[in-house]
């Protein structure tokens, strides 16, 4: 993995420990040679992040839409700032950039991301390994709602599988390394057996 999209909150009304994970998740990447791809923010853990990355001598790539592109949203500090037309278009070059994703602990934006990564893993669209980075068990609600999906018939146990998730950095990177894509269950949703 030469580049890793990080999707994560932009909140700055959050606990001190999340935006210290997501500071050592940018410091991780880069050390590891890895190249940050997320959506541009200075605020939040999203402004965390790419502090991290750019501290540690990595490279921090930003893709931001027009109306969140102001001195008040816009980390202005990174190697590339990219700007997409809009929402849609922002998701797709991350998407195109990325060699794989990480979810931090966020909200709305952050699980529309996760789930959209993940729809398309589990219909064939990308092979690349996605995670959850599981500060102070943030994850811990969610990670049972997919366990009851599974349960009862909704996803398949090799997509909710594939899905790494682990409460420090350098583990998650070693989990993604890991990864290997459910094929034949991808197979077995589109009913292609």
């Amino acid at each position: 993995m030469k580049s890793i999209c990080v999707f994560c909150g932009s909140s700055d009304a959050v606990h001190t420990d999340y935006k210290t994970a997501a500071f050592q998740m940018g410091v991780t990447l880069a050390r590891n040679g890895i190249r940050l791809i997320y959506g541009g923010g200075k605020t939040g853990l999203m402004g965390e992040v790419a502090n991290g990355a750019l501290s540690a001598g990595g490279e921090a790539v930003g893709v931001i839409i027009p109306s969140m592109n102001t001195p008040a949203l816009a980390h202005t500090g990174l190697t590339r700032m990219d700007v997409a037309p809009d929402m849609h278009g922002r998701k797709a070059r991350m998407h195109e950039l990325a060699d794989g994703y990480i979810a931090l602990p966020g909200g709305f934006g952050t699980w529309d991301e996760l789930f959209e990564t993940v729809t398309w893993a589990q219909t064939g669209a990308h092979e690349k390994p996605v995670g959850l980075l599981n500060v102070k068990n943030y994850y811990a609600p969610l990670l049972a709602a997919m366990d009851h999906a599974v349960a009862e018939g909704f996803i398949f146990a090799e997509h909710r599988k594939a899905i790494s998730c682990e409460a420090e950095p350098d583990k998650l990177l070693d989990a993604m390394r890991k990864y290997e894509h459910p094929r034949e269950a991808v197979k077995r949703w589109l009913k292609e057996e």
